[in-house]
């Protein structure tokens, strides 16, 4: 479920998600993880910088790479859409009925483990 309020796209988001969670990233070591190409992420940071959502910085052990750090405005951005989020899924959840609901509850440990690998 995407936010077009906040004019983010999913790859945005999940970048974001990502400076979140492991904190700050290579642009390459990012697109890595992203699974895209290294120009891909070099243009998904720069609209997320646009933004004031990420930031560059020189990395310390090596000034001619740069490490993308999440602003504080970016994590406030992304901790609210994740709040968005999980209530509007509160919500659906709510209206299944309970087999249905018995039924997410058992995929749960599945999910996890698909996440993880």
């Amino acid at each position: 479920m995407q936010d077009d309020t906040l004019g983010l796209n999913p790859n945005q988001l999940s970048a974001m998600g990502v400076l979140l969670n492991s904190g700050d990233q290579l642009i390459g070591d990012l697109a890595a993880l992203e699974q895209v190409r290294p120009p891909s992420m070099t243009r998904i940071v720069h609209g997320l910088e646009m933004r004031g959502y990420v930031a560059r910085r020189s990395d310390p052990d090596d000034h001619r790479r740069c490490l993308v750090t999440l602003t504080e405005s970016g994590r406030q951005v992304l901790l609210a859409n994740r709040r968005r989020r999980n209530e509007w899924l509160t919500v659906r959840i709510a209206q299944l009925d309970p087999a249905d609901r018995d039924v997410l509850r058992r995929a749960v440990p599945v999910l996890e483990r698909l996440n993880q690998g």
